[in-house]
């Protein structure tokens, strides 16, 4: 995640789970409302099969679903789920990893979102569909944790 992007505050790349994603933000495309990321897919995170445990790889599909909203309301708001549903393709090695998030529809009570793995190469590991409420963006000083 580029700590200069407009779409993301300072504060932004120091999220807990930023780092433990290994999340890095590569662009927005405001016409189609998607936000590409890439992430660094550690050791940690996978298990002796080799690929992303299945409730991480939720936790990749919503950040990058998550991030697309935020940019579409410029850093303004955060989406807060209410459910999140994906389906496991094929297992998600250690390595890199290619996150594609979309806006299907934003309005002033719901959100919905859609998400996809890919491995570089272009190839789908995983996608998800997300419904959640809009909130503002909390901060480490709104959360009280900075």
């Amino acid at each position: 995640m580029s700590l200069n992007d407009t779409h993301y505050p300072d504060d932004a790349g120091q999220s807990p789970h930023t780092a433990l994603l290994g999340s890095e933000f590569v662009s927005w495309d405001e016409a189609a409302q998607t936000v590409t990321m890439r992430f660094t897919v550690k050791r940690e995170m996978t298990t002796w099969r080799g690929g992303v445990q299945g409730g991480l790889v939720a936790g990749y599909l919503d950040d990058v679903m998550g991030y697309a909203y935020v940019a579409s309301t410029g850093g303004e708001m955060a989406p807060l789920n209410l459910d999140l549903t994906m389906s496991l393709i094929r297992l998600i090695p250690e390595g890199p990893l290619i996150g594609k998030g979309r806006v299907v529809k934003a309005g002033k009570r719901v959100i919905f979102l859609e998400g996809e793995l890919l491995a570089e190469d272009g190839t789908l590991h995983a996608r998800a569909t997300s419904t959640a409420i809009p909130t503002p963006r909390p901060t480490p000083t709104t959360t009280g944790m900075g």
